[in-house]
Order: structure tokens, then sequence, then C-alpha cells
């Protein structure tokens, strides 16, 4: 892992990195060393490891909680490369959305390809963080919606580190199977309008987790109009499980 970059402001140190070719974030308290709960946040599409809603969520774990928090680029975005089979694929799903086909099964697709990659890198995130003594090696949690909740649920089906999940805005279709080995508790958000996923492939996500202890928070709106409050839920949610 090597450092690119670091500042401090108001108790929030900030160091951007990049580990092989995935550059990140990561923001712990400023103060001494300690061994601390770990977030991995990941972002939605077209969006980026500091975009205002990663930046948001950061700060106040940060600040509120004591936690660090580590925000990877996905392939395609933020300092990543140009990926051509994933920009021709959503390219082609555009046209054919716009064409009057069904968005959810096309975003699941793209979804599972971008997966085969993202969940080896930020298991390969967390043990680089994990081995810094202002991180240590203390409990895990996943937060990511959309884009976020597309490689969250096969990333938190094959990581036994982290021990407790917020996901939302995503169906079932191309990760039922991954969300049933899922049995941490989850927190999972729906939003009742998503003009994106059809209410009915959000419903059968939560349905098919594994977990015993599992969440709906389901509030009126489109895909991007998720509540601020529910900001406020997620961090108890992690406060509750990480301690």
């Amino acid at each position: 892992m090597h450092f690119t970059s670091e500042t401090s402001s108001d108790g929030v140190r900030e160091q951007l990195f990049v580990l092989g070719d995935v550059p990140g974030a990561l923001w712990t308290p400023d103060g001494p060393a300690a061994t601390r709960p770990l977030i991995l946040l990941g972002h939605g599409g077209g969006e980026h490891k500091k975009e205002p809603g990663i930046l948001a969520r950061a700060r106040r774990l940060v600040t509120e909680y004591g936690y660090a928090v580590v925000a990877p680029d996905v392939p395609g975005h933020g300092d990543r490369p140009f990926e051509p089979e994933y920009d021709a694929l959503a390219t082609a799903n555009q046209a054919r959305i716009a064409a009057g086909a069904e968005p959810a099964p096309l975003l699941a697709e793209f979804h599972a390809l971008v997966a085969r990659r993202t969940v080896p890198e930020w298991r390969a995130v967390l043990d680089a963080v994990q081995r810094l003594g202002h991180v240590g090696a203390g409990p895990v949690g996943y937060c990511g919606v959309s884009l976020g909740c597309g490689l969250g649920v096969p990333f938190v089906a094959a990581e036994p580190r982290v021990r407790a999940a917020v996901l939302g805005l995503g169906g079932a279709l191309a990760s039922a199977e991954e969300a049933g080995r899922i049995t941490v508790p989850v927190e999972f958000l729906v939003q009742w309008d998503d003009e994106r996923v059809p209410r009915g492939a959000s419903l059968a996500l939560f349905d098919a987790f594994g977990s015993a202890e599992k969440t709906l928070h389901a509030n009126p709106g489109r895909h991007g109009e998720v509540p601020a409050f529910e900001l406020d839920s997620a961090l108890r949610f992690f406060a509750r499980h990480l301690g």
C-alpha cells in the first residue's frame, strides 16, 4: 500500500492510497494509534471514493464513533483507468433501456461482471488497511447501495471479517445465491417508487438474505431519493453491532 497524500481537518485524518492498481481513501481519527472498527464504503455507479455522500458518511463515522473508514474506487470510476469492456456494456444497456427494456436485468448483468473483479480487490484492501497500526484488526462493516449493493452482496458473502452490512437499492436477479450465504445482521433500504430496481426484486433480495437479524427500511421516492435520516439509522446500526 502506497500513500500518495495525507491531510487532517476537524479531527479527521485523510490518506489517499494506491494498492496495486486500486486507488482509495482512508479516514481515521486524529490521535494515537488504536485498534478500531473499520467500515468499507462501496460507492454508487458513476461516483467515486470522495463523492459527497461517501465523505459525509466517512466523517460522521470517524468523528462520532471513532471508526476507520475506507473507500476504494470501483473499476472504471474515480482515478481508475477507462475500462472499454465496462463502458461498452453500460452504453449498450443505456440504449436498451431507452428502447424500453427493463433496467433491472441489465444492471444485474453489469454488477455481476464488475463484482468478479472488485471482490478480491476489496478483500486485499482490508488486508492492507488492517495491518496499519492506526486501524488494526478490529471488527469490519460494509455499507453500499445501488452499485455498492450489487458489488457488496457478493463481497459480504465472501468475506468472513464483515460482521454487519447496510445495503439497498438492489435486486435479487444476480445475487440471490450470494445473499443466501450472508448471515450477519443486515439493514436494507428500498425506495418504494424506484424506477431502476423493481420493488419486487428488492423485496426478493431482502427475503433471500440468510441473516437471522435483518431489517427492511422502505421509503417513498425514486432511486436517488433516499431520506437523509437513513444515514442516522445506518450509524446506529453499526454502533450496535461493531461497538
